[in-house]
């Protein structure tokens, strides 16, 4: 009975094993490749898969997610001999499970290797300034190479970034010397700009101001020019109303005289030729009095306000005027 329990043991073992293997079950995003007596026999899918127990044999089981693999910084040089660091990032994707597996040995080594003699051809002809202002451009021929090249592995590129670009310690020192001149290069032509547009307000201040002071000062003037105007207007038309004669303008005319004379610049007297006739009339009035009027002490200062002589001038000149009595 012994014999026979270890058989049936040794039996079920068996089943169970050939189960096991009979049944693979392939996670999403993942494929297998089945070999049969060590030749390629089919990919095996997501999902539940059945195969060929001591016959069919799993090779390898790939991730067909995109994939992220950084690379360590790797020193290439320049156009201008100047040797840079440079760390890169590749996003790849598995497209033939197949193909990742037969074609090439590690296509993550491969990659990496490609990657960086694709770098160095890139960056051998650019000089350190393009090659630090231009990290979209290498990109594109980076990922356009290694596109190309791992097609034929299965793999697809995705995107290919540069993590960093770190240029040689002088040459760092010497960029962050132009960096602070050009900042302080900046802030000059900053500060400047301002001192220019404060002066420039400022003129345009003093602009407007004087052309508002020049515009009052026109306005006063006019107005001043106006009110003089209304008032020898006035005066001419109380004149013409009184109907004055040319005896009260020329003694107006002498009563203004002291103040013609004010000021020490007034060395010029301009007289009107009506005034000289006034004058005349007026000289003539006071030569016919005579004595008497000298006597009765008529001057010009007794003339009154209204321009008529004085109560005894008016006197004397009435008793002259009058006839004798028979």
């Amino acid at each position: 009975m012994q014999p026979i329990i270890i058989v049936l043991i040794i039996l079920v073992v068996l089943v169970f094993i050939a189960l096991v293997k009979t049944i693979q079950v392939i996670p999403q995003a993942s494929a297998a490749i089945v070999e049969r007596f060590g030749r390629y026999t089919r990919t095996l899918n997501a999902g539940l898969n059945i195969v060929v127990p001591f016959i069919d044999s799993i090779r390898n089981r790939i991730d067909l997610r995109e994939q992220v693999v950084p690379f360590p910084p790797q020193p290439v040089i320049t156009q201008d001999n100047l040797v840079v660091n440079i760390d890169t990032v590749i996003y790849y994707q598995v497209t033939d499970a197949r193909a990742a597996t037969y074609e090439v040995a590690s296509y993550i080594q491969a990659i990496e290797q490609l990657t960086v003699t694709t770098l160095r051809n890139i960056i051998g002809g650019m000089d350190l300034e393009r090659t630090l202002t231009s990290r979209e451009e290498i990109n594109a021929a980076l990922r356009g190479v290694l596109d190309e090249a791992t097609g034929k592995w299965g793999i697809r590129v995705n995107r290919v970034e540069l993590k960093a670009i770190e240029p040689p310690t002088s040459i760092q020192d010497s960029m962050e010397k132009q960096m602070r001149a050009d900042r302080d290069k900046r802030a000059a032509i900053l500060q400047a700009e301002g001192v220019r547009q404060s002066e420039i307000l400022r003129a345009e201040g003093e602009k407007q101001s004087s052309i508002l002071r020049a515009e009052g000062d026109a306005k006063a003037a006019a107005l001043r020019a106006e009110g003089e105007a209304q008032a020898i207007r006035t005066v001419f038309e109380s004149i013409h109303a009184g109907d004055a004669d040319q005896k009260l303008l020329a003694y107006q005319y002498l009563q203004m005289l002291p103040k013609l004379a004010e000021g020490d610049a007034n060395k010029l007297w301009i007289v009107p030729s009506e005034i000289g006739d006034a004058l005349k009339g007026l000289s003539g009035a006071m030569g016919n009095f005579g004595p008497m009027g000298a006597a009765s002490g008529f001057n010009p200062g007794n003339v009154g306000k209204d321009g008529g002589a004085g109560a005894s001038d008016k006197a004397a000149a009435e008793r002259r005027e009058q006839p004798p009595i028979d």
